[in-house]
């Protein structure tokens, strides 16, 4: 690769900051805006930084060892959320599997980063769009010992032979998301005949909007749950906390209650129970790590024969903007963004034979390739009953639709989730109906928590 001018960590920050404030229509010379996605970075590279842009493995400023990233981020009712995922670099996979972490392609091009943040405003014009603040980004030393275990998960299925396995739900803050044109765009893998998708490093977008706010925005950090980074080291964060929580497996919620002394009956009563146990001040979804790796925490009421006793609802959806994402496809759905690079944290209660409800155990889950593509299936089958009409029907209890039953998939279905059959959001093709939603089945719930 050639290099730049720029030589050092220092002169690339000197320069990246002087581009503050200015409307990067006045810096595009090449046109490059007009050129769709990623057009905001690539003119800075070309226009202001005076270097080719490349898809090369190099840093964007190899002397310096610095890459430069043009990332967006929202203004929302709950404070600044980046936009998307920050994706790094494309992974070969005849290439990535023999390095370790210190000799990787992620490490070698992301170890120190030329974050350049700017707001999102939908309908603005790209010309119009101005850099806000530049920092020189290097990780924090507890978030580097995540992802230097994340890096090794990738690389570990790759090593099996199961390239095509890797999802983006099982890692904490590096992810490898898909990139491509679309699912057919694939590439060899080592150690397998099964060609996998095209995946890249990518920095999860739950991990981005913490950078941003703690190292654009001068926030403050959530809780930890661990304190002591030493002690990720040694172990895994899901393994310290598993070996946390593993005294308390077998008591009741009766027993937990009066153990920590709370005597609340709310619906979160377990996750107030939890965060007793871990010694934690505020919630546990709103830890610093939970946070940083889009933890969902899920409760799982189990009966004593096994089955799950509900269905996990996701947030309601609105008929005419789904009608819209169908023009787009699966891969940049609302769904799919949150399934899959989401980890949900299983939180299982039992009722025994006398009813009470027991802390069985906890488990970290992210849904499986094969069964993300079913869901997949039902999203589009979803997708085509809305846009050509949802056909309602009446019963002897009342009215009924054509979106996808339970009955239909083994992973996942769409039934309403209003307040009641007044809560309703309009129809695209006219009309109105009850507010519905996603759902994965308690069956099929029930199949991931098996004990294996």
């Amino acid at each position: 690769m050639e290099g730049t001018k720029y030589l050092t960590e220092e002169a690339v920050l000197e320069r990246g900051r002087e581009i503050k404030g200015i409307p990067l229509g006045l810096v595009d010379k090449t046109g490059r805006l007009a050129t769709g996605k990623g057009a905001v970075g690539t003119v800075i590279e070309e226009s202001w930084f005076g270097y080719k842009p490349n898809s090369e493995a190099e840093p964007d400023f190899p002397e310096a060892g610095v890459e430069l990233k043009a990332t967006p981020y929202i203004h929302t009712e709950h404070g600044i959320r980046a936009k998307e995922r920050l994706v790094c670099n494309i992974i070969d996979y005849m290439q990535e599997y023999d390095k370790t972490f210190d000799t990787s392609a992620f490490w070698h091009k992301c170890k120190a980063m030329l974050l350049m943040s700017y707001e999102y405003i939908k309908g603005r014009a790209k010309t119009d769009i101005t850099i806000d603040e530049v920092v020189l980004f290097k990780f924090p030393e507890e978030d580097l010992e995540i992802i230097k275990r994340d890096w090794e998960i990738i690389r570990s299925k790759i090593a099996a032979g199961k390239a095509h396995e890797i999802s983006e739900g099982d890692t904490m803050y590096l992810a490898a998301c898909t990139k491509g044109a679309n699912a057919s765009s694939v590439r060899k893998q080592p150690l397998s005949d099964i060609p996998a998708k095209q995946r890249a490093y990518s920095l999860k977008s739950s991990y981005m909007t913490s950078v941003l706010n703690r190292f654009i925005f001068g926030s403050e950090q959530n809780e930890h749950i661990v304190k002591d980074v030493h002690k990720l080291k040694e172990k895994s964060f899901e393994d310290i906390l598993v070996e946390r929580l593993t005294p308390y497996f077998g008591k009741t919620q009766e027993e937990l209650k009066k153990l920590f002394g709370v005597e609340s009956t709310a619906k979160n009563l377990n996750e107030l129970l939890l965060a007793k146990m871990l010694g934690l001040k505020g919630k546990l979804a709103y830890t610093d790590e939970f946070v940083k790796a889009n933890i969902v925490p899920k409760t799982i009421n189990v009966n004593p024969n096994g089955s799950v006793i509900e269905s996990m609802s996701f947030p309601t959806f609105d008929f005419i903007e789904l009608d819209n994402e169908g023009r787009y496809g699966w891969e940049q759905s609302t769904l799919y963004n949150y399934l899959a690079p989401t980890r949900f944290f299983f939180i299982i209660f039992q009722k025994n034979d006398n009813g009470e409800s027991v802390f069985e155990r906890v488990k970290f889950w992210n849904i499986p390739n094969d069964d993300l593509d079913e869901v997949g299936r039902v999203w589009k089958r979803t997708v085509d009953t809305i846009h050509k009409g949802v056909t309602i029907t009446k019963t002897p209890r009342g009215y009924s639709n054509d979106l996808p039953k339970k009955s239909e998939s083994r992973v996942a279905h769409v039934r309403p989730h209003g307040k009641d059959s007044r809560d309703t959001l309009p129809l695209p093709t006219g009309g109105q109906l009850t507010k519905q939603c996603f759902w994965l089945n308690n069956t099929y719930i029930a199949e991931q928590i098996k004990e294996r």
